[in-house]
């Protein structure tokens, strides 16, 4: 059983988790903060002084977490919501129809069709989800077998691709060599689809983070370090 509670020390917010645990710890989430978890009966002097401690550390990391951008936090709420697709920010319009329907339309416009006259923001959130996930699928398989045919001369043979809802990654390759990868990537700009695809491709000769990995990451890929560092400021 956790026992939690709330404390500042340093001029630091934190949550203390206390729990069976016998090591004392400290992490700094983009959302939840900073959490102190820690032992029953650890003595708050103990904590206190763990937590200033690492203070500096703790003051840098929750500044680079300012700087993270949120991608899909945007809450559809009506006419001119922003909706972010292939990087740049669309808004939203909503019109009476006697059918659901969503489309891109010209300019940075995104038409939603909707049946009712008072728009329930939770179904027009479903409808944005489920129509982003239907673009990324009809647009990443083909960027895919660009991919392959750009890069033939590497022989690379997968097994399969989908896109599909991925919480914590934006690519995955499995042994077998089924690769799937985000629909997320669908609301960014094309080039770090592209990355993610390359460096999952790399894993089906290199099914490791080793040298032989990055060296062919590299030979595709030379700039994957700085979109990597890019891709690492989006949080989903």
């Amino acid at each position: 059983m956790k026992r939690v509670s709330e404390k500042e020390t340093a001029g630091i917010k934190y949550r203390i988790i206390h729990s069976s645990r016998r090591t004392l710890g400290i992490s700094v989430h983009p959302e939840r903060g900073v959490t102190a978890r820690v032992p029953f009966g650890t003595p708050e002097k103990v904590i206190e002084r763990m937590i200033s401690d690492k203070a500096e550390w703790i003051r840098k990391a929750l500044k680079k977490h300012e700087s993270l951008k949120r991608i899909n936090n945007s809450r559809i709420t009506g006419n001119g919501s922003v909706i972010l697709l292939m990087g740049k920010e669309h808004s939203l319009k909503i019109v009476r129809s006697d059918r659901n329907y969503i489309k891109k339309t010209d300019g940075e416009i995104i038409e939603l069709g909707y049946r009712d006259e008072s728009p329930d923001p939770v179904i027009l959130q479903s409808l944005v989800e489920s129509w982003l996930m239907f673009v990324a699928r009809k647009i990443f398989p083909g960027i895919f077998r660009e991919i392959l045919s750009r890069y033939s001369k590497y022989d690379f043979s997968p097994a399969s691709f989908s896109v599909r809802k991925m919480k914590s990654r934006w690519g995955s390759c499995t042994s077998k060599g089924r690769i799937a990868i985000s629909y997320d990537l669908i609301r960014l700009d094309r080039r770090y689809a592209e990355y993610v695809m390359i460096h999952e491709l790399c894993h089906l000769k290199h099914h490791n983070h080793g040298a032989g990995f990055y060296t062919l990451l590299s030979e595709i890929c030379p700039e994957w370090e700085k979109i990597r560092a890019e891709l690492k400021m989006y949080l989903r």
